[in-house]
C-alpha cells in the first residue's frame, strides 16, 4: 500500500492549520480582551469606593467649616456636594 501525497493534499493541509491557527488567535484575543474588562471593572469599582470616601470626608469638612461660620462659597460649595450625593444615591438605587 503506497500513500502518495499531492500538491492538493499539502495545500488542503496547510489551509486546515492556518484555519485553526486562525480560530485560536481570535479566541485568545476574545478571552484575553474579557479578562481585560473584567479587571478594569474591579479598578472602576475600587476607584469608586475610593471616590465616595472622598466625598463623605469633604462633606465632613464643609459642615465642620459651617458649623465655625464660614459662610459664602462654604455654605455654595456644600450645597453643590448635598445635591451630587443625593442625585448619585438615588441614581444607584433604580436599576
Amino acid at each position: 500500500m503506497a500513500i502518495t501525497i499531492s500538491v492538493d493534499t499539502i495545500i488542503r493541509a496547510a489551509s486546515l492549520v492556518t484555519a485553526l491557527t486562525v480560530l485560536g488567535g481570535v479566541s485568545f484575543a476574545v478571552v484575553k480582551f474579557i479578562l481585560r474588562q473584567k479587571k478594569q471593572d474591579r479598578e472602576l469599582a475600587a476607584m469608586r469606593g475610593e471616590m465616595t470616601l472622598l466625598c463623605y470626608g469633604i462633606l465632613a469638612c464643609l459642615k465642620g467649616l459651617k458649623e465655625q461660620g464660614c459662610n459664602g462659597p462654604v455654605t455654595a460649595a456644600l450645597d453643590k456636594l448635598e445635591k451630587h450625593l443625593n442625585q448619585a444615591a438615588h441614581a444607584q438605587e433604580e436599576p
